[in-house]
């Protein structure tokens, strides 16, 4: 099932729980605005050479849009609609106050050279600067793209608008970024987990994990997880996957990973199927790549009691219903992997106040977010009888209608 058809069937099940009006629920899906531009550049060999560059901004009851710009051949209009809807959600979970937008370039970034990235995200800017702002959409990085990618769309609209860095997030920190920016999605997966754990009777340091994914987010999540003295059993990459049932040392695997690009040929554990990750036996299973990845195929083959979400829909609704029969209990991801666009808010909010705050501070704001989003979470799953999944879309969606009716805006 794709993003789009999943996203739409949880929104559409939120919304009955909250017995919507029809036309305010119609309303509340539809995209604010789509924009498709096309981005020409001169390559280093002097041809020209043409991309599809679009943005998808979804809401904006609750404040400026906010969302990735992915770089990647395959940027599905699709899925980045998915990607910009579930950020509504998302932001409105968090209590932050923003709503949700996406975007992207259909490129191969791999076959791209530094100064063609520079020049077709400059082209790209220039379309759409005039779409931005810092109280309009602030875009953020994402797949195939980074710091450096959140420089020049900076550096390009500040050319147009003045020098304003809170026009985007993710940026370098001698641009404004803030600290604890690279570790923000790894860090809030981590305490998503503990409030869950607690609520359980349990702590990280009891139990096993097994991540699949070992980008910046998974490796993140695995570092911090290992200094709170949870045993890493498996993890995967595009490399490859590795096991070792009395848990892998996090900290040799980075430098390992760091020096021959992924987790392949990593002495510290023996090498597994990458597709067999998700079934590996463990307590808490930690889907950090792809969406889609756990679907009716293998949902029954699934040992976890828990599953935390730290990528993008990576649980079809099949096998929602599978794992829930089974009594596995799902963190879903507009919950659990909100902590990136937390402190990208936290970045936005000092670069307005132009006073920076230190890395402590901004772990400690994380924390408290992340653990009044479980407290919020729990309260819906407690008033409308649902799982947690249900209980963090209610609560996203309920938030959005409220802020869309009191700005008159409900059709």
């Amino acid at each position: 099932m794709n993003a789009l058809v999943a996203t739409n069937r949880n929104f559409k099940l939120a919304a009955k729980l909250l017995r919507l009006d029809s036309k305010l629920e119609k309303s509340l899906l539809i995209p604010f605005r789509e924009i498709k531009v096309e981005c020409t550049i001169p390559k280093d060999d002097g041809t020209l050479a043409s991309f599809v560059g679009f943005r998808v901004q979804h809401d904006n009851a609750r404040g400026p849009m906010k969302g990735g710009i992915r770089y990647h051949p395959e940027v599905d209009p699709d899925e980045v609609n998915a990607l910009a809807q579930l950020m509504t959600w998302k932001t409105a979970v968090a209590n932050i106050p923003y709503g949700g937008a996406k975007g992207g370039i259909g490129c191969n970034p791999g076959e791209l050279s530094v100064s063609e990235l520079e020049r077709l995200t400059r082209v790209f800017t220039q379309k759409i600067h005039d779409l931005i702002g810092i109280h309009t959409d602030v875009p953020a990085p994402d797949m195939g793209t980074g710091p450096q990618t959140m420089a020049w769309i900076l550096d390009e609209y500040s050319k147009f608008h003045g020098y304003s860095p809170a026009v985007v997030t993710g940026k370098p920190i001698d641009l404004g970024g803030s600290l604890g920016r690279d570790a923000a999605t790894g860090r809030g997966v981590l305490f998503a987990t503990e409030a869950l754990l607690n609520e359980h009777g349990k702590t990280i340091s009891d139990q096993r994990f097994v991540i699949q994914g070992f980008g910046n987010v998974g490796a993140w999540a695995a570092q911090l997880i290992s200094e709170q003295g949870g045993k890493i059993v498996a993890v995967s990459d595009i490399t490859g996957a590795i096991k070792n049932s009395k848990g892998i040392d996090i900290p040799s695997l980075l430098k390992h990973a760091k020096e021959h690009k992924g987790v392949k040929g990593f002495h510290g554990g023996d090498p597994i199927e990458p597709k067999s990750i998700l079934v590996e036996d463990c307590d808490i299973l930690i889907p950090a790549a792809l969406g889609g990845v756990i679907n009716r195929e293998n949902a029954n083959d699934v040992k976890a009691k828990f599953i935390i979400e730290a990528a993008n829909h990576p649980t079809d609704p099949e096998a929602d219903e599978i794992l829930s029969k089974k009594g596995v209990v799902i963190l879903p991801d507009i919950y659990a992997n909100s902590g990136g666009v937390t402190v990208s808010y936290f970045e936005w909010v000092q670069n307005i106040q132009g006073f920076m705050w230190d890395e402590e501070k901004v772990n400690n704001e994380l924390k408290n977010y992340m653990n009044k989003g479980f407290k919020d979470v729990k309260e819906m799953c407690k008033t409308h009888d649902c799982d947690l999944r249900m209980g963090a879309f209610t609560l996203g969606v309920n938030r959005v209608a409220r802020a869309t009716v009191l700005r008159g805006w409900g059709a």
